[in-house]
């Protein structure tokens, strides 16, 4: 499963051909579905489209427009050939993002088979790593833990880098679970305080577990326990510097409270539902794997690192990662788990000019957030400081990573079209099946839309944020509610009419919504098909495996590569 799917020249064509069709529907993708009547959108799509999707049904939009799987389609009325090559174009074009492997989702339900006993805890993971999880983190952990030690076995490998590892989930299965020594990095110091709290409650938890299993052959447990670092990963540092950053001091893991007396000591095997316990002794834990190496990969690794050292700082070659003195640096893989923005990209840049990354487990999210030589900095991106000699080249940026798409005429993604990317098409597909109210809220917000411009034109997609059940709502008190978040009377007259008339055009938002959520998946697929392209474009084979259930994690896609 780690060869590449696509030969060069397939790769290459593909994104021709998604550039094309992005771009001549840009108008589609780049639209919000707020502006629905102050930019008549409505009128935008082509003359012969409109009759015939304005009286389709909620299920019908679902079924002849969304699912690709759909095979009894009736069509109401005849269709234009346009309209039906716009469909399957935008079908065709996209990766398939049903799992091919593994159990399935149980039938009459949401979620995964493994939550078909209990809906909160997944059957197929330990209960000491369900813990303070959701049952979606549940799905993604146990899959991308299986994967990545997959790929550890594959380069052996037993050193794991969790980048943007949050409160630890992935981390503590990756440790405590697959026996793997892993390094946590997480920017937000309150999580990473978090991550180490549940750290120290597992290992109470394992040691009950022992007790109970009244075992005799014990190994320290201490030096199982990952290793937390708090930091920001800067975009555009070296990875000569994102390794200095795993090194440094301020990280949590030196002061974890463990087991006295007998519970200091664990049973090595004991099976806590898949969980091996490997254990390592080392002092120097991230560097367990090359102690343990065999004599012709030691000097095979000597020879790198020596040949690594001429070509770094001084400082950097001459320490591994965990900060000790030695003069070998430990292989290891990689691995973010929805890593935001422009920090997938970066652990790309990192796998391709690192020597001691061996593998790459990528699964993106937030595609709105990634930089591009358009939008250098869009809303909500931390900014990374700036060299004073050197601007950010183009190659820096999040989109496009690779030269073959950066100079495809039309390959540009504005910050709308990536945001819809985000977008869950099977779970709005779900709601147009049944019908729910839910789907009168983008009506009721683009009605409002219109009297927020018409008294303050400088208000242009106010942010209004959730309001809670507004499906529920009457409009005239979700209106209320929405005026006084962007600073505007709640009593403002709104014509009674024009309200009705513009709520009574609700089927033609939820389908013109439906146009624009047809192309997300095509999105997504150019922004990963990016990143393959660049990844071959250094000499390495990836392959985008859907690993999640898309019905339960839509970002489920994972970018997997390795050096041989």
């Amino acid at each position: 499963m780690f060869t590449s799917s696509l030969s060069t020249e397939q790769q290459r064509d593909l994104a021709k051909r998604l550039t094309a069709f992005l771009s001549q529907y840009s108008h589609v993708s780049d639209s919000y579905i707020i502006e629905f009547f102050t930019e008549d959108l409505w009128h935008t799509l082509p003359n012969t489209w409109q009759p015939v999707l304005q009286d389709l049904s909620y299920p019908q939009i679902a079924d002849l427009l969304l699912d690709a799987a759909h095979r009894d389609k009736k069509y109401p009325s005849v269709w234009p050939l346009s309209l039906l090559a716009f469909r399957a174009t935008a079908h065709a074009l996209a990766f398939p993002r049903e799992c091919r492997r593994g159990r399935g989702t149980a039938a009459g339900s949401e979620k995964p088979e493994e939550f078909l006993h209990n809906q909160s805890q997944s059957a197929l993971l330990g209960h000491i790593f369900r813990k303070h999880v959701k049952p979606k983190k549940q799905h993604e952990i146990r899959k991308l833990g299986s994967l990545v030690k997959q790929l550890c076995d594959q380069t052996d490998c037993n050193s794991v880098m969790d980048v943007g590892s949050g409160q630890g989930h992935l981390t503590r299965f990756l440790s405590f679970g697959l026996g793997l020594s892993v390094t946590a990095i997480e920017a937000d110091h309150t999580l990473v305080a978090m991550a180490s709290k549940f750290d120290e409650q597992l290992l109470w938890a394992l040691e009950k577990e022992r007790q109970k299993k009244n075992c005799s052959s014990l190994v320290p447990v201490s030096q199982s326990s990952p290793r937390h670092v708090a930091g920001w990963v800067n975009p555009k540092a070296s990875w000569e510097a994102f390794i200095k950053q795993l090194s440094v001091s301020d990280r949590v893991d030196d002061g974890l409270p463990t087991p006295s007396g007998p519970s200091k000591k664990r049973l090595r095997g004991c099976e806590l539902q898949g969980a091996s316990h490997v254990v390592r002794t080392s002092s120097c834990r991230v560097c367990t794997d090359s102690e343990s190496r065999s004599q012709d990969s030691e000097s095979s690794s000597q020879r790198q690192s020596s040949k690594s050292e001429s070509e770094e700082e001084p400082s950097a070659g001459k320490r591994c990662l965990c900060g000790e003195n030695s003069q070998r640096h430990p292989d290891f893989v990689l691995t973010g788990l929805h890593a935001c923005g422009d920090l997938s990209a970066t652990l790309l840049r990192h796998f391709v000019s690192c020597p001691y990354v061996r593998g790459i487990t990528s699964v993106a999210c937030c595609y709105m957030k990634i930089t591009t030589k358009e939008n250098p900095a869009p809303p909500g991106v931390v900014a990374a400081p700036q060299t004073p000699s050197r601007e950010a080249l183009p190659s820096k940026f999040g989109y496009p990573m690779s030269s073959w798409v950066g100079g495809l005429p039309g390959h540009q993604l504005s910050y709308k079209a990536r945001e819809g990317a985000c977008h869950a098409t099977e779970d709005y597909t779900r709601r147009l099946r049944e019908e729910s109210e839910l789907l009168r809220t983008h009506c009721y917000r683009a009605t409002l839309e219109t009297f927020i411009r018409e008294t303050r034109p400088d208000l242009r997609r106010a942010g209004i944020q959730t309001i809670k059940k507004a499906h529920l709502l009457p409009f005239t008190q979700y209106a209320r509610l929405g005026l006084a978040r962007v600073g505007l009377p709640p009593g403002l007259p709104l014509a009674p009419q024009r309200v009705e008339a513009m709520l009574k055009q609700q089927r033609r938002v939820v389908v013109y919504f439906s146009l624009a959520l047809l192309l997300a998946p095509v999105v997504e697929t150019l922004v990963l098909l990016d990143r393959m392209i660049y990844l071959q474009e250094n000499g390495v084979d990836s392959q985008l495996v859907p690993l999640f259930d898309p019905n339960f994690s839509p970002r489920n896609f994972v970018l997997v590569a390795l050096k041989t």
